[in-house]
């Protein structure tokens, strides 16, 4: 990993990079699922590749290969620079970046047992003992169970010095049943919703869950959703539980906060953000009691936003969001931070893959208790 790195940084500096940082990361996925009784997924991959990413006459530029060959990665990172030059013929300022120490560290999520060394019948069958205790529930239309496991090795690499290697462990679960009656469909899921729970752990998490313990309860919340009672109208004090809380803060503020959905960098389905500028430390977001961090060091906890440093290379850190009820704070990078005459990014810039490019990503957004 670290001879390839070097030969992208190399590359990129005698083509007229000014900045250049690269990412050569090793991917393994496993995939697994099942439907009613049957195995629905099962799969396993792995990716290896590098993506360099560059500055280059005020302007960014980005290639990534798998071919990791002298050859392949040199040019690469000579597309890189080609992408960049190009870009600046467009640009409307220079990229400017905060500045940023250099690093030489090697970071771990810890976990106990290696999913992948838990032999797949070993997890399929539990994915269908699962299936067939919500199967036993008479109502239940649809029974589906899954698991997802990703190992994440990473070597980071800059211009400015640093060589950062780091390895995760991501680990995830989850069950739902389904009723359909009378033209409307119930349904009901655990630990929660969206796939299940999904943490930086290894396959203790699964254990932990007891997903065939919880089965029964699961369908027969299902089925018994259609004899409910309506809910009230009217005024009322609203009770979230954690997974609908979890939601909520994901999408009410973890997005929002996201800077460079701010300054109009990036954008999706959700669109821009309504926290503009101006709102920073005036805007009064909840009540007194309500505090919000981003926090991805480890001592907040083995949450999917936790990591050693982000994919700048800057350190993990805990960012107050709301405090005391007011907006404080964004979702940095080195360039938006610089933009916003910040002296320092908060370190949220995370890539999925080797082949994408890094973009400002929530760590994890957390009401504090009180």
């Amino acid at each position: 990993m670290q001879e390839w790195a070097d030969g992208a940084l190399e590359t990129a500096r005698v083509r007229g990079a000014t900045y250049a940082d690269a990412r050569v990361m090793d991917i393994r996925l496993r995939d697994l699922s099942t439907k009613n009784g049957h195995v629905a997924t099962l799969s396993e991959t792995e990716s290896l590749g590098i993506g360099i990413r560059v500055i280059a006459e005020g302007a960014w530029g980005f290639a990534s290969t798998d071919r990791l060959t002298r050859e392949g990665v040199a040019a690469c990172a000579a597309q890189a620079v080609a992408i960049a030059k190009a870009s600046a013929l467009a640009k409307r300022h220079d990229v400017v970046l905060a500045p940023e120490q250099a690093y030489t560290d090697t970071w771990q999520s810890p976990f106990v047992k290696d999913p992948f060394r838990v032999p797949l019948e070993r997890q399929i069958d539990l994915l269908l003992a699962a299936d067939e205790e919500m199967r036993k529930v008479a109502g239940v239309t649809l029974t589906e169970t899954g698991m997802q496991f990703r190992r994440i090795e990473q070597l980071f690499a800059s211009s400015l010095g640093s060589r950062i290697h780091q390895l995760k462990m991501q680990s995830g679960a989850g069950i739902v049943a389904t009723s359909f009656a009378e033209n409307e469909i119930q349904k009901r899921s655990y630990p929660s919703s969206f796939g299940g729970q999904h943490t930086l752990q290894g396959y203790e998490l699964i254990e932990s869950l007891d997903l065939v313990g919880h089965a029964r309860r699961v369908a027969e919340e299902a089925v018994a959703l259609h004899k409910a009672a309506q809910c009230p109208e009217g005024m009322r004090t609203l009770l979230l539980d954690s997974s609908q809380l979890g939601l909520q803060i994901h999408e009410s503020i973890g997005h929002p906060i996201e800077l460079d959905r701010v300054l109009g960098m990036e954008a999706n389905f959700a669109g821009l953000s309504f926290l503009t500028l101006e709102k920073l430390r005036t805007l009064r977001y909840a009540s007194e009691i309500v505090n919000v961090v981003a926090d991805a060091r480890l001592d907040h906890g083995p949450g999917l936003g936790t990591f050693g440093y982000d994919d700048e290379g800057v350190p993990a850190q805990c960012t107050e969001v709301i405090k005391e009820g007011l907006f404080t704070g964004y979702l940095s990078s080195r360039e938006t931070a610089a933009a916003v005459g910040e002296s320092r990014s908060n370190g949220t810039m995370r890539t999925e893959s080797w082949n994408r490019l890094p973009i400002i990503l929530m760590t994890n957004i957390s009401l504090l208790p009180g």
